[in-house]
């Protein structure tokens, strides 16, 4: 029951586009499957999320052909594996220090051989064992996406090791976080901040993994296209409401009474 369609374009070489997601409603996932997104990050960092909610936002973007990525409130293994018995395509995880903690993070998300991702193909990922455990262990070891945010000085001066790392899919830049890091909190522009993307963004394509970032305008979208980023969080549910309210509400304020 994991959806691959998002996995399998990535390993074409397309770029794929995604939102942060941060409501809990299954009815919105579903309109932005609709809409044509190519998956949906679910927010548990940022957003309360209980893990039932997660798990039934993840049945509504299958419902429409989409991928469901779950960014983990952290990277302890029980929200791992929550998000990924659940079905999620795979995990985005927060907050990590170091390439150690990728590969720790390898290993809750992959079953025997490859990791120790803790043992239950009568969940709802394995289609509730309707689907023999063998292949679906070999599917879940082969279709779940492993990604890991880059937002933090130390992870960028980890990034070599951190691209050795195997069965790591993409490498998510962090940027804000990143910008506090380094000490120019809200300025992801700043020299510094820009100069630790490009080590990232050149370790990663020599070592031929794929790099995730948020395009928030065509700009930054078309940059980090032609520099092979090819997992495009565009912006967040949040943002594109605010926007669209804040169009509505341009519309009807000449007519409103002016006191």
């Amino acid at each position: 029951m994991i959806n691959t369609r998002m996995r399998e374009k990535l390993e074409r070489g397309e770029v794929v586009f995604g939102t942060f997601f941060k409501f809990a409603s299954a009815n919105l996932v579903e309109l932005i499957g609709l809409a044509g997104f190519d998956f949906v990050i679910i927010d548990s960092e940022h957003a309360n999320f209980t893990h039932g909610e997660t798990e039934e936002m993840i049945r509504a973007a299958q419902l429409v052909g989409m991928s469901a990525v779950v960014r983990v409130a952290d990277a302890s293994e029980a929200n791992v594996l929550h998000a990924l018995d659940s079905g999620a395509s795979g995990v985005q995880v927060p907050s990590l220090g170091s390439a150690a903690d990728a590969a720790r993070i390898v290993r809750h998300c992959k079953y025997h051989p490859i990791g120790e991702r803790g043992w239950a193909p009568g969940c709802r990922a394995g289609d509730y064992a309707f689907t023999p455990a063998k292949s679906y262990i070999e599917q879940a070891n082969r279709a779940t996406l492993v990604v890991v945010h880059v937002e933090n000085a130390r992870m960028v001066a980890d990034v070599e090791a951190l691209c050795a790392v195997e069965h790591l899919d993409v490498l998510f830049l962090g940027t804000g976080d990143l910008s506090q890091s380094l000490g120019h909190p809200g300025n992801p522009k700043h020299p510094d901040v820009l100069k630790a993307v490009d080590t990232v963004i050149e370790a990663a394509t020599r070592h031929g993994k794929q790099i995730g970032a948020v395009a928030s305008n065509a700009d930054d979208l078309a940059a980090y296209v032609q520099r092979g980023v090819r997992y495009i969080a565009w912006q967040s549910d949040l943002v594109m409401y605010k926007n669209v309210l804040r169009t509505a509400v341009e519309g009807f304020a000449p007519y409103r009474a002016r006191s």
